[in-house]
């Protein structure tokens, strides 16, 4: 089987002028917060670009209930009575009408060792972490110190971002019920609050919420392929209000609409259909992607050969593919990427941090394509942050991005039975 990307379809994708605007326009919509009138603006500019590189694909679209959620105020006094910037974490509870004040431990990174030293310290005391690389082997992911917090008995929770100035943002990872108040906060604010001589500082947080059920949706564009088998290639659109949530995901939005419109002429002649996802609240748990995959019969899972999620797939111009625990695909990625000139990097366990997870749980093989694994310089250190914005992503960047998600998309269609039975070792 030839591995290489048509020469016609790389030449369509390279000369594709709308893969950079579709990237701005995305942008423009806003950082995309679910519930948001930047969320539906950013799925209307989805369905108009479909609609003009495919007007006779109509799509369709899942309803998604989730718990909506925003926040009205949220503020917090450091010692001494002044006032630091803050933002509540996405699904953090409110504080009692008098507010939270406790005093607050400083766990540095917030490991599980770290956690297990201060048992004994943590109950009643608001517990201060750092933001980490979330692209990274071994990596802690945020929600994991919450809920380490909550179960030591913590009545608080702080995250400092990584960049001085700057906030951090991001999801508790409660997804309805009890839990507890959750900031974001810069670098600068957690310096002030280590602990002294004298003891710990104390400080006062307030957050004001509305809570209500709410509705989102799951797009869907179906490309039939000669057999009833599929490739699910996926985004997700939601992102955070800090900034444009450029990185996180308009480069993944971008590539998808790219890859769509270079392919969707040529799937009828594949032995695998193409179906196009675009999935939402993911930033809250995965929950978009975890109701479809929930619904899906076993027959159904089992015509599903591949999932290529795309999220944060530019700034930087060393990719890698998060093969989930399936070891069996990780030679075909491989393969893939040599023929068609392009290095990239194979990581095996699995990082529930996208919605290729929630695939993978299902017993379906799904791969996440990530730029700057691993990597501290990359820009993707400031994802969730304000400075998530369109400058940190260059053209060259997105559009090898594309060019090798095409070539991955195109070799998966068509691979043998045999070559698509050894993607499900584990």
């Amino acid at each position: 089987m030839d591995m290489k990307l048509d020469e016609a379809i790389a030449g369509r994708i390279a000369a594709d002028h709308g893969l950079w605007r579709d990237f701005n326009d995305i942008c423009d919509c806003g950082g995309r917060l679910a519930g948001t009138a930047s969320e539906k603006r950013a799925f209307a500019l989805l369905r108009e670009r479909v609609r003009a590189a495919s007007p006779a694909n109509a799509g369709r679209s899942i309803p998604v209930a989730y718990g909506g959620w925003r926040a009205k105020t949220a503020t917090l006094r450091l010692p001494g009575g002044t006032m630091a910037a803050c933002h509540p974490l996405v699904r953090t509870i409110a504080t009692a009408r008098d507010a939270l004040t406790a005093e607050v431990i400083d766990l540095g990174r917030g490991t599980p060792d770290e956690f297990a030293e201060h048992a004994a310290e943590i109950k009643g005391r608001i517990v201060l972490v750092r933001h980490e690389l979330m692209f990274a082997a071994g990596t802690i992911h945020r929600r994991r110190k919450y809920d380490m917090a909550r179960s030591h008995g913590a009545v608080g929770f702080l995250i400092a971002g990584p960049l001085a100035g700057h906030l951090v943002a991001g999801s508790s990872g409660r997804e309805g019920g009890e839990g507890i108040p959750a900031l974001g906060i810069a670098p600068e604010t957690a310096a002030r609050l280590a602990r002294r001589a004298g003891g710990w500082p104390s400080v006062t947080m307030t957050i004001e919420t509305a809570e209500a059920p709410a509705e989102t949706e799951t797009l869907v564009y179906d490309y039939p392929g000669l057999s009833d088998e599929w490739v699910v290639l996926s985004a997700h659109v939601d992102g955070h209000d800090l900034a444009e949530s450029a990185m996180d995901n308009g480069t993944g939005l971008a590539s998808v609409l790219a890859v769509a419109r270079a392919l969707s002429l040529l799937v009828a002649g594949f032995r695998r259909g193409l179906r196009v996802m675009f999935f939402s609240v993911e930033e809250w748990a995965l929950t978009g992607s975890a109701q479809y995959v929930a619904a899906l019969s076993e027959t159904e899972r089992a015509k599903i050969a591949l999932n290529v999620n795309l999220d944060s797939v530019a700034g930087s111009p060393n990719l890698a593919a998060l093969s989930s625990g399936y070891r069996g695909v990780e030679p075909f990625l491989l393969r893939v990427a040599e023929a068609n000139g392009q290095s990239l990097r194979t990581v095996r366990p699995l990082m529930t941090n996208s919605d290729h997870a929630n695939f993978a749980a299902g017993g379906i093989p799904a791969i996440r394509l990530v730029a700057g694994f691993d990597d501290p310089t990359a820009h993707l250190r400031v994802v969730l942050t304000p400075a998530d914005t369109r400058d940190k992503v260059a053209q060259s960047e997105l559009r090898q991005a594309t060019l090798l998600t095409a070539a991955l998309v195109a070799a998966a269609c068509n691979a043998d039975p045999a070559e698509a039975a050894r993607w499900r070792t584990k």
